[in-house]
């Protein structure tokens, strides 16, 4: 399979593919852009159907890095890792040691942390190995409280532009994906005084949801056409394509779902059904904000990283505003927003 020349690959600085036959690791380390400093991404465990589906992920997920890590302002460039295989079946301490040790030997252009089906203690296993990790525990520990906070503030920044107020309450809010950040949102939204429609894999999520927030429980496929002010997809990406984008009847998109939309042109169809999208890596930068407070030299403060969360409610309006002022797409805007910081080389 040819990774120079996919899609996907948009000019990557290094794509590692690591093995060990002891400990079952098979994983694969994208580093996207060093340009702003060191990348940092979670890594993700997932049963990926092919090998293919796992570089496509990869990628897409690494250059979202660069993307979010240079519109929360840090001084980091992006990255992304996963490994291949069941989360029920394969963890172990040696697994996590050996992808430590995979990490050590990239000498600090990379720093992974939690992701999907990675926990802190999970993280704290690599650190073992490598220094390159952060989110540990005593220190930022789970990134997920503050990627819900900043998904939070986001939504409240979309509902003002849209709706012309940032309350909440009376709101229909559908969430896609009841896991750690998904639920926390939720909670936010329900003390708000948010109605919630949701959906999930998992019933007891599904159950605790309709006991704790009142919410309308819908199948899998249900969520996109029911009646709500407000998308939340908070599960797993592509969820924007053709087929979807025909049901939706919300006029906002904004979750903490990465890569939400399957193609770039999607963004472009979300306009012109006049649907407000909160462009994913930047609604749901404050994990990697909150880690990022970690890596500074001056130590982990939870007061700063709360208040540079807080701080994405104003990045979406400037990027709702200026593709309302150059009638494009909000996620184009953002493209290019990241691609200016970028090249000036420092956010």
């Amino acid at each position: 399979m040819a990774v120079f020349n996919h899609p996907e690959f948009d000019n990557h600085e290094q794509v590692v593919f690591c093995s060990d036959q002891e400990t079952g690791l098979r994983a694969i380390i994208a580093v996207h852009s060093t340009r702003l400093g060191p990348a940092v991404g979670g890594c993700r465990l997932w049963n990926y159907a092919s090998d293919e589906e796992a570089i496509v992920d990869v990628l897409r997920l690494s250059r979202g890095m660069t993307y979010k890590n240079a519109m929360a302002g840090l001084p980091l460039g992006g990255g992304k890792s996963v490994i291949i295989g069941d989360a029920k079946t394969i963890k172990s301490e040696a697994l996590f040691r050996a992808f430590g040790r995979m990490l050590q030997r990239l000498g600090g252009s990379y720093y992974s942390a939690e992701d999907v089906n990675i926990t802190t203690a999970d993280i704290m296993q690599v650190n073992k190995e490598t220094q390159f990790v952060a989110g540990l525990e005593g220190k930022s520990g789970n990134p997920g409280p503050f990627t819900a906070l900043g998904t939070y503030q986001g939504i409240k920044a979309a509902a003002l532009h849209q709706f012309g107020s940032a309350e909440l309450a009376g709101k229909t809010v559908a969430v896609q994906g009841l896991g750690s950040v998904g639920y926390a949102l939720c909670d936010y939204l329900h003390k708000e005084g948010a109605r919630l429609i949701v959906t999930d894999i998992n019933q007891a999520s599904i159950e605790r949801a309709i006991s704790q927030f009142g919410a309308t429980a819908v199948g899998l496929h249900g969520i996109y056409a029911v009646d709500a002010d407000i998308y939340a997809p908070c599960a797993l990406g592509a969820t924007l394509n053709d087929e979807t984008i025909a049901q939706l009847k919300a006029k906002v998109i904004a979750g903490c779902a990465n890569n939400q939309l399957k193609q770039a042109r999607h963004g472009e169809m979300l306009r012109q059904r006049g649907i407000l999208y909160a462009p994913d890596y930047v609604i749901n930068a404050g994990g990697i904000i909150n880690v990022a407070c970690e890596m500074r030299s001056e130590g982990y403060n939870a007061v700063e990283s709360t208040a540079k969360v807080n701080a994405i409610y104003n990045t979406l309006l400037n990027i709702f505003q200026r593709a309302d002022a150059e009638d494009k797409p909000t996620s184009d805007v953002a493209d290019v927003m990241a691609q200016e910081i970028i090249r000036r080389g420092k956010p």
